[in-house]
Order: C-alpha cells, then structure tokens, then sequence
C-alpha cells in the first residue's frame, strides 16, 4: 500500500511539490477543460431535447439513456485503454463522441422520433470518454508508493469538483442566451479540446499492459474493490436523493429561485474540506479514515430532517461537504492500493459508474418519496443512503487488502 501515513500537517508546498512531477502539470491543465465539458454534457442535452420538444419527459428519458450507457460501457472502453493505451484510445474515443453528438443534435432538431434520440444518447453515452479515470491513473503511474499521492488524488477531486460548480451554470448561461443547442456544442468542443491536448501528453500516460497481462481483470472481482463501488452506489444515491430533496424544500417553502443555490452549498464546502485535507498528511490510516468520513457523512444527514427554514437548511448542508471530498480521496488510494496496474483505469472507471447509478436511483426513488410525503422524507432517503455507503466502507475496512 503507498506510504500515506505520515506525520500531519504535511509543508503548505504539498500541491505544489505534486505538479512539479515532469509533465503534472501539463496533463492536470489539459484535462481541465474536458472535465467542464463533461459536467455540461447531460444538462446541456436536457436543455436540447427540450428547448426542440417542449418535453421534460422526453429530455429526461434521452438523458437517462445516455447516463445508463455510461455506467455500462465505460468500464469496457476503460478495458481497452488498459489494453491499448491511452494515446491511443482516447482520440478514438473523442471523435465516436463527437459524431454521436453531432447526430443528437441534428436529430433533435430535425425532429426526429424520441426512440431515435434516446438510441443516438445512449451512443452518445457509451462512447463519453473517461478523462478522469484517465488522469487519475497517470498520477498512479507518477507516484506510486510515495506520500504525494494521496494529495495528486485531493487535486482530482478539487478539479471535479470546480467542474461540476462551473460546468452547469455554463450551460444554463449559454443554452438560455443563445440557443438550446449551444450547451451541447460548447460541451463537446471543451472535450475535444482538452482530451485532444490530454492525448498528446505522452511521457506521463501509463503503458499499455503487455499482450495476456489484461486478464488479470479478475482481480476487480475482489472484494475489498467490491465494497469500494459499493461505497461509490452509495454516495451516488445520497446525491441523486439530495438534488430531488433540496429542490422540493426550496419549491414547498415558496422560494424556488434557491434550490441551485442552496445545492450549491454543500460542494462549496467539499472543495473547501478537500482543499484542507489534500494538504495534510494523515497518520490515521486510510481505511480508517474512509470510516470516519462516512459516518461523518450520516451524521450530518440528521439535521437536515428537522430544518423547516432555507437558512437552516443552508446551515444544514455545509455539513455533509466536510465529507466528500476526502471520500473521494480516498476511495481513489484505497482502489490504487487494490487492484493490478493493468486495470487500473477499469477500476477508476468502475467507481465512477458505480457512482451515476446510484445517482439516477436515488433521483428517482427519491422523487415518488417526496411526491408521496414531503422533501424531509427525500431527506430521510439521503440519511439511509450515507448509513448504506458507511456499511460497505466498514466492508472495505475489514477486507483489507
């Protein structure tokens, strides 16, 4: 396992001694972009499919076709950057997402039948390049068994983050002023951008692994990796009952202008908590951390059952946020630590899936709950999710490795 126990309160030049690795840099800036435009890419096809049908329904059946073949084929195009490698996997995988793409919008626009469109999203989907995977298994490459580790994973989940506060917005802003279809192309073309420049980094991309070496996919089957996707579902379903639940309480309290802005508040903390956590080092090891952060996560769902006011809600959601950052962290070492370098891109790539699964779950069990009854049971929803995810990580701890 990487030496990640060292002593606390690591030199504050902790992530600036991690882009100092030859090429860090580079391949950190060049997936920036890319990471924005993968945050734009599912709202910016709500706003498509809808801004051409007038359909919620059908935006987010095309949506969700597109977020189920993510999940599913991810991990099998993250197989054959193993494989292959990614210099030269990722630009196929860019222009199969482009054209994909570029044929939603065009059937969108021409109207075409809503079967079709949720067939090219699920194509749009499955061919959506990993990035993150993909640079997480670079910093693997550059840094395995040292302490700087863990803070290269704190930057991925900083960089994450900043990309899921702009990316939306970006969307909203440019689909609303120009036209339905702008959020789509924007989206795409930042991907291209930066997946393109990401490609040409080639000295820090991983080597393919040898012929007959890509077997060792067996070793995903562990079950210590097992609890960590499990965990990923978990958190997947927290957030996916969040977005339902934070929005029915700002519309039944009279001020629906504050959903986004009080959603908001809980990543605002998370990159804050990752910021902080990133630039230590920790003796506690990494597994019991991964408990703590967990039961922390479910601790602080408790509040938010009993808040009746959209400032104490906005006090309430500050404190899930100390939790994210450093789960996700650390769910990127303890994966590191456990699976073969063969198929590491798979296993990052399986966590994200893991994660956008129980998104869309906890979206919609979540949704006929509070239509039900009212958002503090979607709270409640949220709170069982966290107790969930803090059981598989306990599974993980006592796995070892």
């Amino acid at each position: 396992m990487p030496a990640l126990t060292g002593r606390i309160g690591a030199p504050s030049g902790t992530y600036a001694t991690v882009l100092r690795t030859p090429g860090a840099w580079k391949f950190y800036l060049a997936a920036a972009p890319a990471r924005i435009g993968i945050a734009m890419t599912g709202l910016g096809i709500v706003w498509l499919v809808h801004g051409s049908t007038g359909s919620y329904a059908a935006a987010g059946t095309v949506t969700g076709g597109f977020a189920v073949a993510e999940a599913i084929a991810g991990p099998q195009v993250a197989r054959l950057i193993d494989r292959f490698g990614q210099t030269r996997m990722l630009p196929i995988t860019l222009l199969a997402h482009a054209i994909a793409v570029a044929s939603l919008i065009g059937l969108t626009l021409a109207g075409a039948p809503l079967p079709v469109l949720i067939a090219t999203g699920f194509l749009a989907g499955g061919s959506l390049p990993q990035i993150g995977a993909q640079t997480a298994a670079r910093w693997s490459h550059a840094l395995r068994d040292t302490p700087l580790l863990s803070s290269a994973f704190a930057l991925e989940a900083l960089s994450v983050g900043v990309a899921f506060m702009v990316g939306p917005g970006l969307v909203g802003t440019v689909s609303s002023f120009g036209s339905p279809a702008a959020g789509s192309v924007l989206a795409t073309s930042l991907l291209l951008a930066g997946g393109f420049v990401l490609a040409l980094q080639r000295g820090t991309a991983p080597p393919p692994s040898p012929s007959g070496q890509h077997t060792s996919a067996k070793r995903l089957l562990h079950k210590r990796f097992a609890g960590l996707v499990g965990t990923n579902v978990g958190v997947g379903l927290f957030f996916g009952s969040m977005q339902v639940s934070v929005t029915a309480f700002a519309v039944s309290r009279g001020t629906p202008g504050l959903a986004g802005p009080l959603y908001s508040i809980t990543s605002l903390m998370s990159l804050f908590a990752g910021l902080a956590y990133g630039a230590r080092r920790w003796r506690t090891a990494p597994e019991t951390q991964f408990v703590i952060a967990f039961v922390w996560l479910t601790v602080s769902c408790v509040p938010l059952i009993a808040v009746h006011t959209p400032l104490a809600a906005a006090l309430a959601l500050t404190l899930p946020g100390v939790a994210i950052a450093p789960f996700q962290t650390l769910s990127a070492v303890l994966a590191e630590s456990t699976v073969d370098t063969a198929v590491l891109t798979q296993a990052f790539t399986w966590l994200n899936s893991g994660g956008a699964a129980g998104l869309a779950l906890g979206s919609a069990f979540s949704g006929w709950v509070v239509d039900g009854h009212s958002a503090q049971y979607g709270f409640v929803v949220a709170l069982v999710a966290a107790l969930t995810a803090t059981v598989m990580a306990v599974m993980v701890k006592l796995s070892g490795s």
